[in-house]
């Protein structure tokens, strides 16, 4: 049995699964995607392990601001974000350090 498995990505985002829940959207092209789905497409990720970098929804990280969701970047996790719907996803991706990831998946 394996007691290690390998990953691809360069990064990892936590994003909270409950504040997403309780804003029903608010991201994406027509405003109706949940932040992680729409931070994944707006940046053409693989699903799983074999992504550039890996968003992942989690159980409540327990901030639970109001109007926002907690996105928590796994390099840097000693700041959170608080990210409010209609952010700009370049600025995000930015911010997250994500940029590296897409720029790892395309090699143009």
């Amino acid at each position: 049995m394996k007691d290690h498995v390998r990953s691809n990505w360069h990064n990892a985002v936590l994003v909270c699964r409950k504040c997403s829940k309780k804003l029903d959207g608010g991201f994406g092209k027509d405003g109706e995607e949940r932040l992680a789905k729409a931070l994944r497409r707006h940046l053409s990720l693989k699903k799983g392990r074999k992504a550039a970098a890996g968003i992942i929804e989690v159980n409540c990280l327990g901030i639970c601001p109001r109007g926002a969701i907690t996105v928590v970047n796994g390099a840097a996790s000693r700041d959170w974000m608080l990210v409010r719907p209609g952010t700009d996803l370049d600025e995000l991706a930015v911010a997250l350090d994500l940029t590296a990831s897409a720029d790892a998946r395309d090699p143009d």
